[in-house]
């Protein structure tokens, strides 16, 4: 007999009060940091404000919607994510619709603002990728090595389709962010290690060998491969950005003096005096860092430590494996973010331009990240649990 519950024991008020609380990181940190630079005449606080409040109403509407119902439309949702950014890399770059910001054509510049399809994709995907997985393992009950090729070639298909309208952008960071979900779901899905160890080495093998050739063997990787020198300097900015500092270096650089200006307990709100370009969107930690020293910062990582803990307590209780497969790659989405955002401000990996999720400025990835954690509430809300039910390993 199905155990039935309310509205208010089946919403999840731990994880609503947990985004609460990147509001109030987020708006404090954003309102501080719109004060210098060329973005001081700015408003990105009220800003922020209403894309949470369009994230708000987007979760009430993705939960409306029960995991079964995204199972069927799991395809549906994928292509029209696809359609939009093929449509994005059709368009001429002359069209003030699609017109290139920093080199990249990357939005859409509406009315309201400007939108990034390529944020709502990446759920988008995990919908699509998720299904997949279910169904295969539908499909072939019985696994085996020939099976889980069978899986990793689907896994690849669906995968290869929307990272090349991405890579054509360009947009290093979200190609990251989508083989960061599909390496996770790839370990999630219980393809054997057989494969996925070789597999894992060889993608590490390949990076490390590129990361040589882009350090001693440019000219190689330039005629063979199309690389751009931009793309050499943001490596040589990396590993030593004081020899770049008047160009490529100053950002990672600034970044460094500022979180390092701050030492244990910050210099207080309003109280910066490194100035830190872009610090209200992909470098809004160093304003963190600077304002409220080690002490604000490791209590924002703890949040997100928060977040994820909670997520994943969520996913070990569904019993619904197309809802196990699409929480996980909400989590290792969420994570990658986190992990190359902060890691990119204190010099742990080359800067990619991806935001702090929940705390950066940006209404489409904001929307974007509301549109994953809108599919968790769904998740949690419309799980059934049943008396006299035995627990699942």
């Amino acid at each position: 007999m199905e155990n039935k519950k309310g509205f208010a024991d089946r919403f999840d008020w731990t994880l609503a009060f947990i985004l609460l609380l990147f509001l109030i990181v987020s708006l404090l940190a954003i309102s501080s940091a719109q004060t210098t630079g060329q973005y001081a005449a700015y408003n990105f606080v009220s800003k922020q404000l209403f894309w949470y409040v369009v994230g708000c109403v987007i979760i009430g509407m993705v939960m409306f919607f029960e995991p079964e119902q995204y199972k069927r439309m799991a395809w549906y949702i994928y292509g029209i994510g696809v359609f939009l950014l093929a449509i994005l890399a059709i368009l001429p770059e002359s069209m003030a619709l699609v017109e290139p910001r920093n080199g990249a054509k990357s939005w859409f510049h509406l009315p309201i603002g400007d939108i990034q399809p390529a944020e709502f994709m990446k759920t988008f995907y995990i919908l699509g990728l998720a299904r997949l997985i279910t169904y295969h393992h539908e499909q072939y009950v019985m696994k085996t090595v020939k099976t889980d090729f069978i899986l990793l070639g689907k896994i690849g298909i669906t995968l290869i389709i929307p990272l090349a309208f991405i890579m054509l952008q360009p947009d290093l960071g979200t190609s990251l962010v989508f083989l960061a979900i599909t390496a996770a779901l790839i370990v999630v899905a219980g393809i054997t290690w057989k494969i996925i160890l070789p597999l894992f080495l060889g993608g590490l093998g390949i990076g490390g060998l590129l990361l040589w050739m882009a350090l001693y063997a440019q000219d190689f990787l330039a005629k063979n491969f199309g690389f751009d020198p931009y793309q050499f300097a943001r490596i040589y900015s990396w590993i030593d950005p004081y020899s770049y500092a008047s160009n490529e270096g100053m950002h990672l650089i600034t970044a460094l003096n500022a979180i390092g200006s701050g030492e244990i307990f910050g210099k207080g709100y309003g109280e910066r005096v490194v100035y830190v370009p872009e610090n209200h969107t992909d470098f809004i930690f160093a304003v963190i860092g600077e304002e409220y020293g080690f002490v604000g910062a490791s209590i924002v990582i703890s949040l997100y430590f928060l977040l994820i803990y909670h997520l994943t307590k969520i996913t070990l209780q569904l019993k619904d494996m197309y809802s196990t497969y699409v929480c996980a790659g909400i989590i290792a989405m969420i994570t990658f973010h986190v992990f190359e955002n902060v890691g990119m401000t204190i010099q742990l990996l080359p800067i990619t331009g991806i935001p702090l999720p929940f705390i950066s400025y940006g209404g489409s990835s904001l929307m974007g990240n509301m549109l994953a954690i809108g599919l968790v509430f769904s998740m949690k809300f419309h799980h059934r649990t049943y008396m006299f039910a035995k627990d699942e390993d």
